[in-house]
């Protein structure tokens, strides 16, 4: 059964892992900055992946790897590690990891449009439908009535934070429609290590010309936040993304995108019990939306 079902096992091992790297990145975020999160947990995935692409293939670094998957998984790393990431994480600390996981619902149905744009895949009224559901049910949660005018609403949550959050939402859609195209049958923890060395490279070019050495001192210093960072990084970067590709590679995206759809849920029972935040029945029912919604855009 097991072997027969490798991608949707794969994929719901990825929902875990980014529930609980979500719930460490915010809390670390909060402790020294998103960029130096970004920049730090990198480094350990970094560590963490090569010495496992040391052990299960011989090879330290991906050299086996041809020209054109290193260009474009680069360019997947690059759009998915340093920009998509860099908003995510930002939105963390702006609107917490609850908030922001939910946002990124929005990553299947964007992935989908990008996939038709880019790949030249077809639509269907299911894809459609989907797609106005996923946004609906993300609308219940980040909408409100606006006090006192009738008829108008309002965010819910911080605007910047959402904006933050749907620029992560974008950033991961795209690498992951660049990371399919550029891998094809590659290994994918290797595939996976092309696209952390891609997010160093973008991060070093960002801390120079930003001139935030001084901060990411500060927090190699920060020992709670580092611990974070360092568990964030296994269940993430290393763990999580590698396991996504390993989906992708036995099962449809589009079967991976909605069985990862369901971190708006996974993450309420942490979120309430670790961050005392308060869950709204509105919520939760926006949280449910979303994920049929999700769900029917891969009928």
């Amino acid at each position: 059964m097991f072997q027969s079902h490798i991608g949707e096992f794969a994929a719901l091992l990825t929902a875990f892992f980014w529930t609980t790297t979500a719930m460490v990145f915010e809390s670390a975020g909060k402790k020294v900055g998103s960029l130096q999160v970004n920049y730090i947990r990198l480094i350990f995935a970094f560590v963490f992946i090569s010495i496992y692409t040391l052990i299960s293939r011989g090879l330290f670094l991906p050299l086996d790897a041809s020209t054109s998957t290193w260009f474009w998984l680069f360019i997947s790393g690059l759009i998915g590690f340093v920009l998509g990431d860099l908003f995510l994480f930002q939105a963390y600390v702006e609107i917490g990891a609850r908030i922001s996981m939910l946002v990124m619902s929005s990553v299947p149905p964007l992935t989908a449009i990008l996939s038709y744009i880019v790949l030249g895949e077809r639509l269907t009224k299911a894809n459609i439908i989907g797609m106005a559901i996923t946004v609906l049910g993300i609308a219940v949660v980040v909408l409100k009535k606006k006090e006192g005018e009738e008829g108008k609403v309002q965010f819910s949550h911080s605007a910047k934070g959402l904006f933050f959050a749907f620029l992560g939402a974008i950033g991961q859609a795209t690498g992951m429609v660049i990371s399919k195209f550029g891998m094809q049958d590659y290994n994918p923890f290797a595939a996976t290590q092309i696209r952390i060395i891609a997010g160093l490279f973008g991060f070093t070019i960002l801390f120079f010309i930003m001139k935030r050495w001084g901060n990411l001192a500060l927090a190699f210093r920060n020992k709670a936040a580092l611990k974070r960072i360092s568990v964030g990084a296994l269940f993430g970067p290393f763990l999580g993304v590698s396991f996504q590709l390993l989906s992708m590679q036995h099962t449809s995206a589009g079967v991976t995108s909605t069985i990862t759809a369901i971190i708006p849920v996974l993450i309420i029972p942490p979120a309430v019990i670790l961050f005392k935040e308060r869950v709204t029945s509105k919520e939760l029912f926006g949280s449910m939306v979303t994920i049929i919604g999700v769900a029917i855009l891969f009928l």
